[in-house]
């Protein structure tokens, strides 16, 4: 044996043993991608049956779930005054017991999927983590039976602009749908999943989402039966029903279900539990329709037009839901969600007929407010500045806490047929956000310090599916 057949023998030698210790990819990761962040945008596809689909989750976010469950766990017992024990024992005894076989299996796949990538965390984390906006409510509920005084569950404020419009008010006649999200940039600057998921059952669909998640919680995403889906949050608004399926559950099936309109507002309607009550704005691209489901616990109204806009700036709508289900005031102008509806009515109004992914775009960095009557960024603007406010109102209240507009995502018909959409991480109108300077001006949220980072306004970017499916 030549000296140049004995080196290569002892590569192959050395290149199998190394081999041997490499652990063997999963196969339940054999159709799964993470891409390299994008401007911001972390992109996975996701696909098979929900166990698997569920591992691919866990396993290829599992960094970004271990630091979202810090982060989660830092805001919900520091705002509702609650153990993160509390929370994981309401997620097993409250929640499972109305999650459907499909969703547990896949709750319990990111479970095995994180701490396959050495994330220990277990399945009422995960659990407690999907509900975490419905929690306040629960937590309301809870201490109204328990006369527990005062109540210091966390207020449901003002969560997100959007809005969804089609016919005579758009550029081409179909469908634009447009929303950002609103949130305490804790947890916002997480917000940057871009989930691209085919089922085994069910159409395959596009949205965005925090890490660890089965549902968007922002609640914006595009399916292959053509729904077009967003929300923004009711402010003020209170009940709960813990015989009922939780919202995040209703919302994930909704997306991965829902054909038409009517069958989306037979999904999120079907075991409502008034948890997380939000005004959906949805739009199907098949037909130009859109439509507005106001969805509370008590009072559910749904509104349909094929010419004309519903907006949400978390103003609630139906008299009697207002009057009998929340404690907000409809004449109080400069309140937030007031005055961000009267400048959708205006932009909409305004620039019918124009209205396209551009327009969308401009509208949600706008900072006119309409109180002032001048360009202010603030708790009042369509991009929200809760930090930069003069003056804070229901959930958003002095001293002034960083949140405000998180992350932005604009699709138009065209857009939808491909499973694409526009997305940009941080404010729309550009301006950065620094952690050290807020906490320098407000020290009562060192709080966050730990966890809190700066959040920069990166670019628009069309998300396209990973695999170009």
């Amino acid at each position: 044996m030549n000296a140049g057949n004995a080196v290569l023998l002892i590569l192959l030698a050395v290149s199998a043993l190394a081999a041997a210790r490499e652990p063997q990819q999963d196969p339940r990761l054999r159709n799964a991608l993470r891409r390299p962040s994008q401007n911001g945008w972390i992109q996975v596809h996701l696909e098979g049956t929900p166990a698997e689909i569920g591992f691919q989750n866990g396993y290829l976010l599992a960094p970004e779930i271990l630091d979202i469950h810090k982060v989660t766990m830092l805001e919900l017992t520091h705002d509702n005054h609650r153990s993160w024990d509390f929370f994981r024992k309401s997620a097993k005894n409250v929640l499972w017991p109305r999650i459907e076989t499909e969703y547990r299996e896949e709750l319990q796949g990111i479970v095995d999927g994180a701490n396959a990538h050495g994330v220990k965390i277990d399945l009422w984390d995960v659990v407690a983590i999907n509900a975490a906006l419905e929690w306040s409510y629960y937590v309301k509920q809870y201490n109204d039976l328990h006369h527990i005084k005062p109540n210091k569950a966390a207020a449901p404020g003002d969560h997100c602009s959007a809005f969804v419009a089609t016919g005579s008010y758009t550029a081409d006649g179909k469908p634009v749908i447009a929303h950002n999200n609103w949130t305490s940039y804790l947890d916002g600057q997480r917000w940057t999943i871009a989930y691209d998921i085919a089922p085994q059952h069910g159409n395959r669909f596009v949205m965005d989402g925090l890490p660890g998640v089965i549902h968007s919680a922002d609640d914006f995403g595009i399916n292959a039966a053509g729904m077009m889906i967003t929300e923004t949050t009711i402010t003020a608004f209170a009940g709960w029903d813990s015989s009922g399926i939780p919202e995040f559950v209703r919302a994930r099936k909704a997306m991965q279900y829902a054909n038409s309109i009517d069958d989306f507002a037979r999904i999120m309607k079907e075991g409502n539990n008034g948890g997380y009550a939000n005004n959906w704005l949805v739009a199907d691209r098949k037909t130009g329709e859109i439509a507005s489901l106001e969805l509370g616990l008590k009072n559910v109204t749904l509104e349909r037009k094929m010419d004309g806009y519903f907006a949400g700036a978390n103003f609630p709508v139906n008299p009697k839901l207002i009057r009998e289900e929340t404690e907000f005031s409809s004449t109080d102008m400069g309140n937030s969600a007031n005055a961000r509806q009267t400048r959708w009515t205006t932009l909409l109004e305004t620039n019918k007929g124009h209205i396209d992914t551009a327009k969308a775009q401009q509208f949600l960095g706008d900072h006119y407010d309409t109180f002032e009557k001048r360009d202010a960024p603030s708790e009042r603007t369509l991009c929200g500045h809760v930090d930069l406010s003069s003056r804070g109102l229901g959930e958003w209240q002095p001293p002034y806490g960083a949140a405000g507009a998180v992350q932005n995502k604009v699709a138009d018909s065209s857009m939808a047929e491909r499973m694409t959409y526009f997305a940009r991480a941080g404010h729309a109108c550009g301006l950065d956000f620094k952690a050290a300077e807020h906490l320098k001006q407000h020290p009562d949220f060192k709080w966050e310090k730990s966890l809190l980072r700066d959040m920069p306004s990166l670019p628009w970017t069309e998300v396209a599916p990973p695999l170009g499916r």
